[in-house]
């Protein structure tokens, strides 16, 4: 009787004390964001993009052109014909005025674009991270509840078996005992798998081995929050990155469209050309300079101008397109969400305030019953059972109200709460 006593009040001191404020998920996020390989390949994107820049928006390089001109055959003499000369010449292409800024602003659009996918990589890796923390610490805490009933039904296995030896409890009692112990050992085994699994999740993401150990602290504290549909798609709009990404995008092909438009004017190419000529039969010809401007001529051929300012406005009418129905996915999404997390605090709110009290109270009153003759032990073990399970199912209720909260920041971009 006093070792299920001390055990019983033990369990109430860990009920009273399940959920102090966990500290290590901040250095877990860190460190797998510090580590991870696709936050680093987004950063190697966007240093691509930058470089494209330059590359994209100078001057191509000048010409240097060297030649012999009006070479008399077959003697190839500089001295016959006035004509023949020895020719250094340079030439530059230049663009319409105003093209070579369009590109610029559409490179730095792919830029910022390609910014928006690294943070919405790495609000993914908050949430993955997040999300297994959580989920780690309840199958620690269901296993450690598992474990504790466990202790005490085989505390209550060994009363039992001395009640069987005076004829005080049938053989019948012992099965039922042992049943539940193997139950309770089977979930314990299950139990580990599960922590093992999510370890490994977490180690992954972590870049460390995958059986590596992980203190975990509890869970943190609920903290409720109206959460309305339209309040969750204004915080979407202003901070998902995903969403910025497609406005940028829609963005980009409005410039891809004015730089498009710039194929309908012409290209410029200015040269200029030394000739140095020899003597010839005693006369020096005097050396001869020339200045070229060549003007490209736009005709726009097949339509082939027409249809890449077309297609970019094709673009733009797609991304605008996208962003609506990437909306109207969220506020199904949210609306889901949202009556999960009112359910869920709704449930956790009737738990906490009613039949985990009260099957603590059952608790406590089955075994002052049973101490004093008045139940069977029987009853002290279905009212622990009863206690373990709502318990545990309060604790389940707590990380899928946490889990869900992340899975909203994640697809807001930002806090909830």
């Amino acid at each position: 009787m006093n070792k299920i006593r001390v055990l019983i009040i033990g369990l109430i001191i860990f009920i009273n004390n399940s959920f102090a404020q966990h500290q290590s998920l901040q250095s877990l996020i860190d460190t797998a964001l510090q580590v991870s390989p696709e936050l680093k390949m987004y950063q190697a994107k966007i240093n691509v993009s930058e470089n494209r820049i330059q590359q994209n928006t100078n001057l191509p390089d000048p010409m240097l052109t060297l030649g012999v001109m009006s070479l008399p055959l077959p003697s190839f003499s500089f001295n016959k014909d006035m004509m023949t000369a020895k020719v250094v010449g340079i030439s530059q292409e230049f663009p319409f005025p105003g093209m070579l800024g369009a590109k610029e602003n559409v490179n730095n659009k792919d830029v910022e674009i390609v910014k928006q996918e690294y943070i919405d990589k790495r609000n993914e890796i908050i949430k993955d991270i997040t999300q297994s923390y959580f989920e780690l610490i309840y199958i620690r805490k269901e296993t450690q509840l598992t474990e504790e009933s466990l202790k005490l039904m085989q505390q209550i296995l060994d009363v039992v078996r001395s009640m069987y030896s005076v004829a005080e409890a049938s053989q019948q009692n012992i099965f039922r005992v042992d049943l539940e112990i193997t139950k309770m050992s089977e979930m314990i085994a299950a139990l580990k798998s599960e922590e093992n699994e999510q370890l490994s999740v977490i180690n992954s993401l972590l870049l460390r081995d995958l059986s590596a150990e992980l203190e975990t602290d509890s869970l943190p504290e609920i903290k409720s929050a109206p959460i309305n549909v339209d309040d969750l798609i204004s915080k979407a709009e202003l901070n998902r990155p995903f969403l910025k990404g497609i406005r940028i995008a829609e963005e980009k092909e409005k410039l891809s469209q004015s730089a498009a438009e710039y194929d309908y004017y012409p290209m410029f190419k200015l040269s200029a050309q030394y000739a140095f000529r020899s003597e010839v039969e005693g006369m020096k010809p005097d050396n001869m300079l020339s200045v070229m401007l060549d003007v490209s001529l736009p005709f726009n051929y097949g339509g082939k101008i027409s249809a890449m300012v077309e297609e970019t406005k094709s673009m733009q009418e797609m991304y605008r397109e996208l962003y609506s129905a990437s909306i109207q996915m969220l506020r199904r999404e949210f609306g889901m969400r949202a009556a999960k997390l009112k359910s869920l605090e709704e449930r956790i709110k009737l738990v906490e305030q009613g039949s985990f009290i009260q099957a603590k109270e059952n608790f406590k009153s089955a075994l002052a019953s049973y101490q004093v003759g008045e139940i069977d032990f029987m009853n002290v073990m279905e009212a622990q059972n009863n206690l373990y399970t709502i318990e545990k199912n309060l604790y389940r209720l707590k990380t899928d109200y946490l889990k869900q909260i992340a899975e909203l920041e994640f697809l807001t971009g930002t806090k909830i709460n």
